[in-house]
């Protein structure tokens, strides 16, 4: 089974800078695309930013996405934070994971991690 976690949410001042973590754990799975999503207070999920899993690195905006190493977590960069950037943020994989010889694909959604801009 494929579980995935976020982490490095918390308090942090406007006009500051953030790093968030995505860990994707099992066994024999492989990653297609790495999604962010953040969930401002009563409003709907939005998409933040992503990248291919064999990528390096993606740059939307203040948002940057990029791991450090193929087998690493990817995080999410947030740059000039501001207080609408306050949410849940959630990241979300898409990959293949391999039973008994067969490909299933998977798609996961970890649990989220709070992030509060304060003004």
């Amino acid at each position: 089974q494929v579980q995935v976690a976020e982490s490095g949410g918390g308090l942090v001042q406007a006009g500051g800078s953030l790093r968030l973590s995505c860990t994707a754990s099992g066994t024999s799975f492989s990653i297609d695309h790495v999604d962010w999503y953040r969930q401002p207070p009563e409003k709907q999920r939005e998409w933040v930013a992503g990248m291919p899993g064999s990528g390096v690195s993606s740059v939307t905006g203040r948002f940057t996405v990029a791991r450090d190493n193929a087998k690493g977590p990817v995080n999410l960069e947030i740059s000039s934070l501001k207080p609408e950037d306050t949410g849940i943020y959630y990241c979300n994989v898409r990959g293949l994971r391999k039973i008994r010889g067969a490909l299933y694909p998977f798609d996961i959604w970890g649990q989220g991690t709070q992030v509060t801009v304060s003004s």
